[in-house]
């Protein structure tokens, strides 16, 4: 038991801390090799590495469990809890919400849904899940055309504000470090998980969905609640629908490629429903350009039914 609470938070450490690393790996060879800050932005909008790769590990030792945990709990945290407590302490008003911005989000989601309804994310579904992203970018970039401005969220966000970047070199070695941590990490928190999950009677799904989402994305609180301390609600909004294209498409198309994954019965008729549920309750509040400290209860609400009735 010892021995995997020491693998699990060492594994806990090396992802979080590494993913960091990664990112400023990604975004400085990216730069280094000239591409724009504005196409970074669209590629690695949301870009959540710790999860991806997580999940990628976690579907790959056959821990469907798991995998879905780091794609619907880890969804879960940054929309429902994080933006839920930033409107509680800072309610938020927009200048304006095109109904295109909120369009993607409720598609992406629903397109998830769609495609685990027969029970399995096959692999086909995820070329799908796949294509959505892609689609959604270009929608999102045509959208630029028109005015929309469209920044990085995130690790990828906080790396390109930095005024200095490594040199090409540098990069590429931080990448190629911080991707080996990772994965060897992620492999370590995986092995110390299924002796925690044994302990405590808990199924893979409960565990992923609920403790270990929180524990690797709570940090999200972090980044949405400053800037919307600071007036800049969009970067909060930012965070939201990022992780939204980010967790429900990418991660998730990723993860079916490596692996298909089973859908349990109580994640079709339970948790895809509070998921879609907290989407279109942000889309609402986004047309009515404002997200009131009630709204923020109700989110931290959905949050919660969404973590207590995993136990149930």
């Amino acid at each position: 038991m010892v021995t995997a609470i020491l693998l699990f938070t060492a594994g806990l450490l090396l992802v979080v801390y590494f993913s960091e690393k990664l990112v400023e790996g990604v975004v400085g060879t990216s730069l280094s090799f000239g591409i724009s800050a504005f196409l970074i932005s669209v590629i690695f909008i949301g870009f959540d590495p710790e999860n991806l790769f997580l999940g990628s590990v976690a579907t790959y030792e056959a821990a469907s469990g798991i995998a879905l945990g780091t794609i619907l709990g880890s969804a879960m945290v940054a929309i429902g809890l994080a933006f839920g407590i930033t409107a509680l302490i800072a309610p938020m008003k927009f200048k304006s919400a095109p109904a295109g911005i909120v369009i993607v989000p409720v598609a992406s989601v629903s397109l998830l849904v769609l495609l685990s309804l027969d029970g399995m994310l096959t692999r086909l579904d995820g070329i799908y899940l796949l294509g959505g992203f892609f689609l959604a970018l270009w929608y999102l970039v045509r959208l630029s055309t028109k005015g929309l401005d469209i920044k990085a969220t995130g690790e990828v966000a906080e790396v390109i504000k930095k005024e200095k970047m490594p040199p090409a070199w540098k990069s590429v070695g931080i990448f190629i470090l911080s991707l080996a941590a990772i994965i060897g990490g992620s492999e370590m928190l995986i092995n110390g998980s299924r002796t925690l999950i044994g302990s405590m009677g808990l199924t893979e799904s409960v565990f992923g969905l609920t403790i270990l989402a929180l524990l690797v994305s709570i940090e999200e609180l972090a980044r949405e609640l400053p800037a919307a301390l600071k007036g800049r609600p969009d970067i909060s909004y930012g965070n939201v629908s990022g992780s939204i294209l980010a967790f429900f498409l990418f991660n998730a198309g990723i993860i079916a490629l490596i692996n298909p994954i089973p859908i349990p019965t109580e994640i079709l008729y339970f948790h895809f429903p509070i998921c879609v549920l907290t989407v279109v309750f942000i889309a609402m509040c986004m047309l009515a350009k404002k997200v009131t400290r009630l709204s923020g209860l109700i989110l931290v609400l959905l949050y919660a039914v969404f973590f207590a009735g995993s136990f149930f």
